[in-house]
């Protein structure tokens, strides 16, 4: 991606008011931690100021989220996330890191705040951010309209939201592939103890 679009990116996953370290918006950009540091000096010139939090545990937040053009999500995107992992070419791989990259910012035309959600929702996102940052996995019961109620243990990776509510884009263990799950239709969610390893 573009120095543009990078910026663009940066502030999409900053508006979700997660903290973010440096290095890990270095490896979601695919930049080196002093570009990183470069476009927060770059955003600052431009009025958009971004707070350090010092520390083991330190990173960068937005404390005032900042309206930008939606870039949104297509159904058909989402669909070719589902298909095998195994089966992608070298281009197909390119275009998943692609729509990746767009799933780490996405936001809906509604105000995308997590503290409006209903206590149920609420607990999910929590849950599942804290697995997102810890790298754990997580054990679901999920509700599918083809087979009913089955148990899946998934690494999740992002939480997004589409037309129908919030959901989390996880590689699912059961089916060996990536997945998105809509917290309306996760039934109980576990924080388990064993930790996953990204998908390259």
């Amino acid at each position: 991606m573009g120095k543009l679009s990078n910026l663009l990116t940066m502030i999409e996953l900053l508006n979700t008011g997660q903290k973010y370290s440096i290095e890990e918006l270095s490896n979601l950009l695919e930049v080196t931690p002093r570009m990183v540091r470069f476009y927060k000096e770059e955003m600052e010139k431009a009025g958009i100021f971004i707070d350090t939090i010092y520390g083991p545990y330190g990173g960068y937040v937005l404390s005032k989220r900042v309206n930008l053009p939606m870039r949104s999500i297509t159904k058909e995107e989402i669909t070719f996330l589902e298909k095998n992992l195994k089966n992608l070419s070298e281009e197909e791989k390119k275009e998943t890191k692609l729509i990746l990259d767009k799933l780490n910012g996405i936001v809906s035309s509604e105000v995308m705040n997590p503290f409006t959600l209903k206590d149920e929702n609420l607990e999910k996102y929590n849950l599942l951010s804290r697995a997102i940052k810890e790298k754990r996995k997580v054990k679901i019961l999920y509700y599918s309209y083809h087979k009913g109620e089955n148990e899946r243990v998934i690494d999740p990776y992002q939480i997004f939201h589409l037309e129908q509510g919030w959901a989390v884009a996880a590689y699912c263990e059961v089916k060996k592939d990536l997945r998105h799950f809509e917290f309306s239709r996760i039934l109980k969610i576990e924080l388990l103890e064993e930790k996953y390893t990204v998908l390259k």
